[in-house]
C-alpha cells in the first residue's frame, strides 16, 4: 500500500479555550492529527494570546500511518507549563512531515455538554 504523506506541515487554529468551570466532568480540547506517511511526525505546538507572550515548547508525536489525539488538558511544554485554563488563545501546529490537523473542544461548563470541532487552517 502507498504510504503517501497527505496534508501540510503548518496548521493554524484561531480559537482555543479550556474552561475553568465544569459540571463535574472535565472539559478538554484536543488537536487531532492524521499521519498517512511512512515516517513518524514530530509535532510542535505554540500558543498565542491576546495579552501575553506566546507559549511554546509543546511536543507530541504521531506515528506513521496512524492518528493521534493530543489532549491539550494533559500536555505540558518543555518547561513543565500546562495550557492555561480560562484564557483564550490561538494555536500554531507545526510538523516535520505533512499531516492533517483538526481541533476539538468538549465543554462541560453546563450539564448539557457541548462538542465543537473544526478543521485547522492549512498553511501553504
Amino acid at each position: 500500500m502507498n504510504a503517501k504523506a497527505y496534508g501540510k506541515r503548518v496548521w493554524l487554529v484561531a480559537d482555543g479555550f479550556w474552561p475553568t468551570e465544569s459540571n463535574g466532568q472535565p472539559s478538554h480540547e484536543a488537536v487531532c492529527v492524521l499521519n498517512t506517511g511512512a515516517t513518524d511526525a514530530n509535532i510542535s505546538l505554540t500558543l498565542f494570546f491576546e495579552d501575553r507572550s506566546e507559549l511554546s515548547g509543546f511536543k507530541a508525536r504521531c506515528p506513521a500511518r496512524s492518528t493521534r489525539h493530543i489532549r491539550l488538558d494533559k500536555i505540558k511544554n518543555s518547561s513543565g507549563e500546562p495550557v492555561p485554563r480560562g484564557v483564550p488563545y490561538a494555536l500554531l501546529i507545526e510538523s516535520d512531515t505533512p499531516v492533517v490537523a483538526q481541533y476539538s473542544r468538549l465543554d462541560t461548563t453546563q450539564k448539557e455538554l457541548a462538542l465543537m470541532t473544526t478543521m485547522a487552517y492549512p498553511v501553504e
